[in-house]
């Protein structure tokens, strides 16, 4: 599929979806509620650039100035064009979802394993994490990531995805945390919607007590490795061979944050200067990455 048919097909999406719920988050009480360059626009460049592994946003103006002039010649400064997108920042979450239920026509989201974890959201990190401010006052904060042993200052991306055969899992709940937020804390805001089935997740999800809750409450099994007691040296026989099928149950959502890293670099977000820019970059990232998925199936 060439460029050309791509960008019609997200214009086309956009333009279907881009209509009451969706356009009421960034309804404008102005005069200029109806620019040149219209919001459906704005949002088919920004994902198309993304498509096209254009990471910053200055990128993707300049991808798109210089090479789709003549389809969008309205397109305004990129100054101009930055603002517009911060202001649609909750645009994309609702796009997200849409995309998913395109996705999700044959009906994958009746499998009932689900898999949660967490991925961080770095705007810098290393020696930079603790004197970096941007964001602060919201959402942002220092976290450590385990898997590339570095201190980082931003957030943590929160996903809980069903499993599919033999393909990608599919995103069922997404949302941000501070950076220093744990895991488990992070879920028990959202465990109350997750009904029947099984939630597979790594061992920052082990709780006896909230196991037997869901249990009893929701019909919810919640699958998780073994921790080692306080003193243990070794687990059992059992309890590894449990911990070593739960952790291949739960892998698919590596896989999943892998692939939207590498199509998308929604990990590294150094370039990012404010709350809206961030949210911008992690849902706009994820809806585009959801929109691979669908326009590739």
């Amino acid at each position: 599929m060439g460029p050309q048919c791509t960008l019609v097909r997200i214009y086309l999406f956009v333009c279907r979806h881009y209509r009451g719920r969706i356009a009421a988050t960034t309804q404008r009480q102005s005069n200029n509620d109806q620019p040149d360059f219209t919001d459906e626009e704005v949002l088919t460049t920004y994902l198309f650039g993304l498509f096209k592994t254009r990471d910053a946003v200055s990128d993707i103006h300049e991808y798109t100035e210089d090479h789709f002039s003549d389809w969008f010649p309205n397109l305004p400064s990129y100054q101009s064009y930055n603002r517009c997108l911060n202001r649609m920042k909750a645009v994309f979450s609702p796009l997200v979802e849409k995309v998913l239920e395109e996705i999700d026509a044959e009906g994958f989201r009746k499998n009932m394993l689900r898999i949660v974890d967490s991925m961080p959201i770095m705007l810098a990190k290393g020696s930079r994490a603790s004197r970096a401010t941007v964001a602060s006052e919201r959402i942002v904060d220092v976290g450590y990531c385990s898997s590339k042993d570095t201190f980082y200052h931003g957030v943590k991306l929160h996903v809980v995805a069903e499993r599919r055969s033999n393909q990608l899992p599919l995103l069922g709940r997404a949302g941000l945390t501070p950076g220093s937020k744990n895991d488990l804390r992070a879920l028990r805001r959202v465990w109350p919607e997750i009904e029947s089935g099984v939630l597979c997740g790594d061992k920052a999800y082990c709780d006896g007590p909230l196991k037997e809750q869901l249990a009893e409450t929701q019909d919810l099994d919640l699958l998780t490795p073994v921790k080692k007691e306080k003193g243990q040296q070794t687990l059992s026989a059992a309890d590894t061979l449990y911990s070593e099928a739960t952790g291949r149950m739960r892998q698919p959502i590596e896989s999943l944050f892998s692939w939207i890293d590498e199509k998308t670099g929604i990990q590294q977000a150094s370039r990012v200067r404010s709350y809206q820019g961030l949210l911008v970059h992690v849902f706009g990232r994820l809806a585009a990455a959801m929109l691979i998925l669908a326009l590739n199936p």
